[in-house]
């Protein structure tokens, strides 16, 4: 069992990000997770749960922040997503990581620290869509998920892998106002 920690966005564009991937037949990533930016992948966030006190320390000491997405991009032929613009949100992830203090090994596995690159994924062709239907996304994403949000962020979201690839939502900690 794994857990990570994202960023959540309203709900009412959280639902618009719903909807709109629900028009890729092929794309599975809507049953796998609800829409969220993650701020801490799973590296070092172990079955044990001794990590999650110092996580809740750690953020009820960050403030509040905004965060804007933005255009849709892609990772390669992969990935399509909504780029992040918030200098915040990589100063919560360094602080995360000095709080869990994962291995090195596990810091590259999941693309941490130097390698983080806050987005919101719409489709995957992980989640079985095809490269065609990523740029198509990206494409299709710059008028249906416009204008792109600037909000606040008062809190994240922990979540809890309940079977292999799925991801509910496990406990809110609040940041500082």
């Amino acid at each position: 069992m794994q857990y990570f920690i994202g960023i959540v966005p309203p709900d009412d564009y959280k639902e618009q990000i719903a909807s709109f991937r629900n028009q890729w037949a092929s794309n599975r990533l809507r049953d796998v997770v609800e829409p969220h930016i993650t701020v801490k992948a799973q590296s070092g966030l172990t079955e044990d749960m001794r990590w999650l006190e110092n996580v809740r320390i750690t953020c009820s000491s960050f403030q509040s922040f905004q965060l804007t997405l933005s255009e849709p991009a892609t990772f390669g032929t992969a990935v399509t997503f909504l780029s992040v613009e918030s200098k915040e949100i990589y100063d919560l992830h360094k602080r995360l990581m000095d709080t869990v203090s994962p291995s090195p090994e596990l810091i590259k596995r999941y693309l941490e620290l130097d390698r983080y690159h806050p987005h919101l994924t719409l489709g995957q062709t992980y989640w079985g869509m095809f490269e065609t239907e990523i740029e198509e996304m990206k494409i299709a994403a710059r008028d249906a998920l416009a204008p792109f949000p600037t909000f606040d962020v008062l809190y994240v979201r922990v979540y809890k892998e309940v079977e292999p690839n799925r991801y509910v939502p496990f406990e809110d900690i609040q940041l500082t106002r």
